[in-house]
């Protein structure tokens, strides 16, 4: 019954129709939430781990059918190896392999030339909550003194059990599109130790509402736009024959559309877990925050004139995880740089086997590095200081340009655009 209303809804929006699913998996995250706050807030631990459990699995076989066996599987060899392996090096480095080797099997025996909404695509979320999880693990076994203040926030005290992994696996608040939290921080929710009022759901359903209405916004901006910006124009002849004036243009406006699609589905994610009150943050000058689970700044992200305040406020949780279970950890090397790349190295693996994403995180690269050595040449210069728009154009430019490279996937294909004519 439900595929043909599904059907008809994808045609008339004219969007596929495992988009369409997973716009209304994120949404029945609010009921989903209101329900917790109403009848379950109060209830014990195993209740709320079940509730998380099972409509976390309900969501998954609505996108996915059976194929939702792939996070059960991958959730229970984890917790087994917490269990049999103890707080040890090897097991963070057998969550390691074993996670990234299943998604990578996962993305080599499903990938097409384009972009699809699969069972990978949660699945990535899944796998580094899943090795962060190992991580948080071992750090709980080390002297405090030796911990970071990150990783005092995220240690685990004990192993956790089995309901309390898949709980934490399956929250529908963030199990298709993220945002990447902890352990602990999913402990202090199933508490209710993540509220403005102590031992009463929190005061933040005006908050959520905020990123809903946000997210909604950038989602009827893609859904008008984005179909006269398909990414298909760039490979036709007509494209080829325009101006490269025209293309630059196009490229750059293309970017911000294309962006959006990820933008609208993070900030309205970011309102189910305010709602339930995940993305309780504390007080900062009297005022309660609500950005613990934030994965886009969207005023820096579209203010910014710099590329590096491009990364910072785009796609944050991912990258606080990156930079917290890899950059840092890799401190024994002894070099940023190094570090650096290997981190970059891991996100372009982490997001698929296609090209494009080597040609992203390599400019990504390239461009951070020029513009922190161009920076004091423009800071010593009085004409450029005073041409404000000149970087906000360039970060236009350059985000755009890598995200050519991103949504095409393939090396070729996107400096098809770039560089005929």
């Amino acid at each position: 019954m439900a595929a043909p209303v599904l059907q008809k809804l994808s045609e008339s929006l004219g969007s596929p129709e495992p988009a369409v699913r997973l716009i209304l998996s994120i949404l029945i995250g609010y009921p989903c939430a209101a329900v917790y706050r109403q009848f379950l807030f109060h209830q014990p631990a195993t209740v709320l781990h079940l509730f998380h459990l099972f409509s976390g699995l309900a969501l998954a076989a609505f996108n996915f059918g059976a194929q939702l066996y792939h996070s059960a599987i991958c959730v229970f060899v984890q917790f087994l190896m917490l269990r049999l392996m103890g707080r040890t090096v090897t097991t963070v480095l057998s969550s390691f392999t074993f996670q990234m080797f299943y998604l990578l099997a996962g993305y080599y025996y499903t990938a097409t030339e384009q972009y699809d909404i699969k069972w990978t695509m949660p699945h990535c979320v899944l796998t580094l909550k899943l090795i962060g999880l190992a991580f948080d693990y071992y750090d709980g076994g080390k002297e405090p003194s030796k911990l970071s203040a990150e990783q005092k926030i995220s240690a685990l005290p004990s192993v956790p059990s089995l309901l309390e992994v898949a709980g934490f696996s399956y929250f529908y608040g963030g199990f298709l599109v993220g945002p990447q939290f902890t352990l602990r921080s999913y402990q202090k929710l199933v508490a209710g130790e993540l509220s403005d009022c102590p031992g009463q759901p929190p005061n933040s359903v005006f908050p959520a509402m905020k990123r809903f209405a946000l997210g909604f916004f950038f989602l009827v901006i893609y859904a008008i736009f984005g179909p006269y910006y398909q990414d298909s124009y760039y490979l036709t002849d007509e494209f080829e024959a325009q101006p490269f004036w025209y293309r630059c243009v196009f490229i750059l406006l293309w970017g911000k559309v294309m962006l959006y699609k990820y933008v609208s589905c993070w900030v309205i994610a970011e309102g189910v877990c305010i709602l339930t009150g995940l993305g309780y943050n504390g007080m900062v000058d009297g005022k309660h925050q609500w950005d613990a689970c934030a994965n886009m700044r969207v005023w820096l992200f579209e203010t910014t004139p710099l590329f590096g305040g491009t990364i910072a406020s785009f796609n944050i949780n991912t990258n606080a995880w990156a930079a917290r279970n890899v950059f840092k950890r890799l401190k024994f090397l002894g070099n940023k740089t190094l570090s650096h790349v290997s981190t970059l190295l891991f996100l372009t693996i982490w997001h698929g086997l296609h090209s494009g994403y080597i040609l992203c995180f390599s400019m990504e690269f390239f461009i951070i590095t020029v513009e922190r050595q161009a920076q004091a040449l423009v800071r010593d210069s009085p004409l450029l200081t005073r041409l404000p728009l000149y970087p906000l154009v360039y970060v236009w430019c350059s985000s755009s340009s890598t995200g050519c490279s991103w949504d095409i996937l393939w090396w070729h294909s996107a400096f098809s655009p770039m560089t005929n004519g």
